[in-house]
């Protein structure tokens, strides 16, 4: 008996393994990275939307700007409870939801509000915005702490100009940021649910049930959804219908396996996506195959970050990492002040990233080098409009134009 225990540890232990990966399997580094426009040499970069989390359906965390520190504050506006997840931004407007369930519409020139909406809910996601219309989805009514599935969340589509609420549908809890694209609006939920509603009516299209909650965001490229799932996969959705077209897994590990928090990015011909077993792992977009996978030392909750070949993530380590996005080898490493729950942002050559201590940090994206250090901010701190950038502190919002 003991014999046969300390073969299943061993075999485990091999199975999961860190994997390097290759450049020459389901890897295209030729493949364009969807850029806002560059600004022009001596310019400030064009005013732009950032209309979901992540910025772009394939969730790319990323803006070409030349915004840089040190910065100077514009505004600074006080939520009143937490901000787990950054503003979406669209026509000059900010729209961002408080941990205590207030959605709130700010003037992006001076953080003025617009309009707001008390749900009476808990919300832990970003807004989406499309077509004069904002999607955000909402947690159970307080306390918010349960971890029951059976009890009940909502989507919700606002009007983006008076806050008049457009349709609502009934999920499970759900703190997955929306993903609009095609007339369709995407969402998961506790109840382990992705679900395809039409953006302007509400009317359901398709769900698909995994084994687990989905708490992450789905990413979008080309026909196919990816997220991931409490189970311990990964999975790839027709976008139109909802039909599985794979299923992936992270490695096995003693204990159990770890399940998929993150909000998976989609480049290079690859699914990037971080798990609770610690690892951050690259599966092939198009087949499902573990691609590589590599190990931070803590749980990796956040979103990877895709800039110029490299995957930008961190960890509850403490450590801030720079992958190879064809092998997973570590291009460099940067210890923080604490534990990284959040996503980071690249705004340029610069990636932004918060600590649970509340700092955050940018640092050069291609060397890890420090540049700027700021004393907020807790989860996904960043996102940018080409004018400002706007930090995410642990209750304001900071309003951040360069010196």
């Amino acid at each position: 008996m003991g014999g046969a225990a300390v073969g299943y540890v061993l075999y485990v232990r091999e199975r999961g393994a860190d994997v390097r990966g290759s450049s020459t399997q389901e890897f295209v580094p030729t493949e364009t990275q969807p850029l806002s426009p560059a600004p022009a040499p001596g310019k400030t970069t064009p005013a732009t939307d950032w209309p979901m989390f992540a910025f772009d359906p394939r969730r790319l965390h990323y803006l070409a700007s030349s915004l840089r520190p040190p910065f100077r504050r514009r505004w600074l506006f006080r939520a009143g409870s937490l901000v787990e997840f950054p503003p979406a931004i669209a026509d000059g407007r900010l729209y961002v939801s408080s941990n205590a369930g207030v959605l709130y519409a700010l003037a992006a020139a001076t953080g003025r509000v617009a309009w707001s909406y008390r749900s009476g809910r808990c919300v832990a996601a970003s807004p989406a915005l499309a077509a004069g219309l904002v999607y955000e989805a909402f947690l159970n009514r307080p306390p918010c702490n349960s971890t029951r599935s059976d009890i009940d969340g909502e989507l919700v589509a606002f009007d983006a100009r008076t806050g008049r609420v457009r349709w609502r549908r009934a999920i499970g809890p759900s703190e997955s940021s929306p993903l609009v694209s095609n007339g369709l609006v995407y969402v998961g939920d506790w109840r382990g649910k992705v679900y395809a509603f039409g953006a302007r009516t509400g009317r359901p299209r398709w769900s698909f049930q995994t084994g687990g909650k989905v708490k992450g965001g789905v990413a979008l490229a080309g026909r196919r959804l990816y997220v991931g799932s409490y189970d311990g996969h990964v999975y790839a959705l027709s976008a139109q219908t909802g039909r599985l077209i794979w299923r992936a897994s992270g490695q096995p590990r003693l204990g159990g396996s770890g399940t998929f928090y993150s909000t998976p990015a989609v480049a290079y011909g690859r699914v990037y996506i971080g798990s609770t077993d610690g690892k951050v792992y690259s599966f092939g977009a198009a087949s499902g195959k573990l691609r590589w996978s590599r190990s931070t030392g803590g749980y990796v909750y956040g979103s990877p970050a895709v800039w110029k070949l490299r995957i930008l993530v961190g960890s509850y380590s403490g450590t801030f990492s720079a992958f190879d996005a064809a092998t997973g080898d570590v291009r460099w490493q940067f210890k923080a002040n604490g534990p990284i729950s959040g996503s980071a942002t690249v705004l340029g050559n610069l990636v932004y990233f918060s600590t649970l201590e509340r700092r955050t940090y940018a640092l050069n994206a291609a060397t890890g080098r420090l540049v700027w250090s700021f004393p907020d901010g807790k989860y996904s701190p960043v996102v940018s409009d080409g004018k400002r950038v706007y930090l995410v502190g642990y209750a304001r919002i900071y309003a951040l134009v360069p010196r």
